[in-house]
């Protein structure tokens, strides 16, 4: 076997195991796609073949190669994603009343967090021989799976809300891809695009329900884990959407700590919009916690998540906690991190912001505890969003003058010395 250390696919509902080796997403035991399955690894093997310094290096995700679910003949499909920097935001550290750093994954190859996921999904689609890859995404899915079906020379098929932002939407047809705009919102084209799987057959990258996407995701815990290794954080801060993004990072947290790689595990903060609120709600006890989604962070924007269970014992584990924000504390952060540490998140990249701001709030972060803020989406995702807490620009006639109206402006009455003050009007 190739893909020998990998023991099993196990339902989260009721433990019912699959073949790795198959294609296959869920658990047909039950209705819909509830039977998320969870990939189970031999971590001896894993053990036996990691042979890696956690020096703090990580040149790409792919330095954990020993334990992505990936066969090894696969030649991985790679665009360098991973390995981005963990960041002192001593600035907005102090605003916010914690010991701050920033975890930049926006800076990944297309742009967000998910690039991690879809490598997996282009390594075992292409080993596979799979000549059509798609998924439902809000935009940034789409965007990275086109791009890394395009890597691999696969053809890349979308389905998207037709209210995605378009900046989100003409990347992946940058990169070739077929985008096709559901009359509808993102749970509606998500049920297109299992539909569509399993009528022609298509490798499916929904991450919520593609078990292999959330190990890819996985490797951010391992990352936070090897550069946090001396300085282990109270608090680690993601938004949520589906909920595999934190469960995963959750899974590779924990994965170090039981091997003794490092010494203890951080909390988990989820965030969630006010009006995307369903893992949040689930988590605190609310039976009917599916919803229509409605908010401005678009990334974040799932009204009925596939990966509850799976968030949900990630914050319960880890002993932490979800909360909820307003869209306009989401703009407010996004701004605050802008101005702060220079860091241009899209609104759901800066949600952990404004949820950190919260549980401070709510005491549910101490002061000076110390947090890590994943940023999982750049600025220029969607810039209609922060063009809402920023206002126009400033129009001035190509004058001195125009500027010193603004700024102010001082002159010593012999012509020598002439300096605009202020920062601002």
């Amino acid at each position: 076997m190739t893909l020998d250390h990998v023991e099993t696919l196990e339902c989260t509902l009721c433990g019912a195991t699959y073949d790795p080796e198959q294609v296959v997403y869920t658990c047909p035991n039950h209705e819909g796609v509830a039977g998320i399955l969870e990939v189970v690894y031999d971590y001896d093997v894993i053990e036996e073949r990691f042979d890696a310094d956690l020096d703090g290096h990580i040149p790409n995700q792919w330095k954990y190669r020993a334990f992505l679910p990936v066969d090894t003949d696969a030649e991985a499909v790679t665009l360098d994603e991973g390995g981005t920097d963990l960041l002192d935001a001593p600035r907005l550290g102090d605003e916010l009343g914690v010991d701050l750093r920033v975890k930049n994954d926006g800076l990944n190859p297309t742009g967000c967090f998910k690039d991690r996921a879809t490598s997996i999904a282009a390594t075992k689609a292409r080993f596979a021989g799979q000549d059509v890859v798609t998924c439902a995404s809000t935009g940034n899915a789409a965007a990275s799976l086109a791009g890394y079906a395009a890597r691999a020379g696969l053809d890349c098929r979308i389905f998207v809300p037709a209210a995605a932002p378009e900046g989100k939407l003409v990347q992946p047809r940058v990169y070739g891809a077929d985008v096709l705009a559901v009359d509808g919102s993102y749970d509606e084209a998500y049920d297109l695009s299992l539909e569509v799987t399993d009528a022609y057959g298509w490798y499916n990258r929904n991450a919520a329900i593609n078990p292999f996407q959330i190990e890819g995701k996985r490797t951010v815990g391992h990352e936070l884990a090897e550069q946090t290794r001396d300085e282990i954080p109270d608090w680690v801060v993601f938004s949520m959407g589906d909920g595999c993004t934190i469960a995963g990072c959750w899974k590779g947290l924990r994965e170090f700590a039981e091997l003794g790689y490092v010494d203890d595990t951080p909390k988990m903060l989820g965030v969630q919009p006010e009006g995307a609120s369903a893992i949040h709600d689930a988590f605190h006890g609310a039976e009917d916690h599916e919803m229509v989604a409605e908010t401005l962070a678009d990334a974040v924007a799932v009204g009925r998540p596939r990966n509850t269970v799976k968030a949900c014992r990630a914050l319960e584990e880890s002993g932490g906690t979800a909360v909820t924000v307003t869209d306009d504390a989401i703009l407010d952060a996004e701004t605050l991190l802008g101005r702060t540490e220079g860091i241009y998140a899209e609104p759901s990249g800066a949600a952990p912001v404004a949820g950190i701001r919260k549980a401070r709030e709510q005491g549910i972060i101490e002061p000076d505890e110390s947090v890590v803020a994943v940023v999982t989406g750049f600025g220029l995702k969607d810039t209609q969003g922060a063009k809402q807490a920023i206002g126009d620009v400033t129009e001035v006639a190509p004058s001195l003058d125009d500027v010193a109206a603004l700024y102010g402006a001082s002159d010593d009455g012999d012509g020598d010395e002439s300096s605009l003050t202020g920062r601002g009007a």
